[in-house]
């Protein structure tokens, strides 16, 4: 079997540009199968599109946990089945933007926080013993302080806050679903990396040396 590295942060944490740097330093020296969910190029993702744009419920809390987690979890078995589960099989590096963590973020935060753990329990056996999805070697986490991802969303869709889905415009949301990403990084063994000097982000550069040292430890 190859080696599944997922990395995950909140909107707004520079999570695609390290995805991309981190993909392309580790094609130079393993077969790398890169994989993003959702996967919204492949009809899996309709009920995750239609979640987003608000279809459902004008607001992310109006559909419950277990069944928004059930979109997203649809979509990543069949982008497994399809696309790289022969590359995994095989012994490649699948490196993943998102992952089975992404439910623990968005979705768990949804739940009484008494409710966190058995959540945790019930996403792990769904998505890895239900499901057969294969369990992640390494999870990273990209630890952007709310305000300051909000900053750098308004610049990526240049002021225009109607760009924002459901999960974006939705600041207190977000601020939640921070707490529930620590919450479930230290219950799961996640890796936490700073993304700020808790005022303005970190150099691009700072923040990719470091993933790239945590990965290292892991592919060595």
């Amino acid at each position: 079997m190859g080696k599944l590295i997922v990395i995950d942060g909140l909107d707004g944490s520079g999570k695609s540009t390290q995805f991309d740097i981190l993909k392309e330093t580790l094609s130079e020296k393993y077969s790398v199968k890169a994989i993003s969910f959702p996967d919204y190029d492949n009809p899996s993702s309709s009920l995750v599109k239609m979640y987003l744009n608000g279809e459902l419920s004008a607001d992310a809390s109006g559909v419950n946990a277990y069944a928004a987690s059930s979109f997203y979890a649809v979509d990543r078995y069949a982008s497994y089945k399809m696309f790289w589960e022969e590359n995994y099989k095989n012994g490649d590096l699948i490196f993943a933007s998102r992952y089975v963590s992404s439910n623990a973020i968005h979705q768990m935060v949804k739940l009484p926080e008494n409710e966190w753990d058995g959540y945790l329990q019930w996403l792990s056996d769904y998505e890895y013993a239900k499901l057969g999805l294969p369990e992640p070697n390494l999870v990273i986490f990209l630890d952007m302080p709310t305000d300051i991802s909000q900053k750098l969303l308004s610049a990526r869709y240049n002021g225009d806050e109607s760009r924002k889905d459901i999960h974006e415009s939705d600041l207190q949301y977000l601020r939640a679903c921070r707490r529930s990403a620590l919450y479930a990084a230290e219950k799961l063994g996640w890796r936490v990396v700073e993304c700020s000097d808790g005022e303005k982000p970190l150099a691009v550069e700072e923040i990719s040396k470091k993933l790239l040292n945590i990965v290292n430890e892991v592919l060595d």
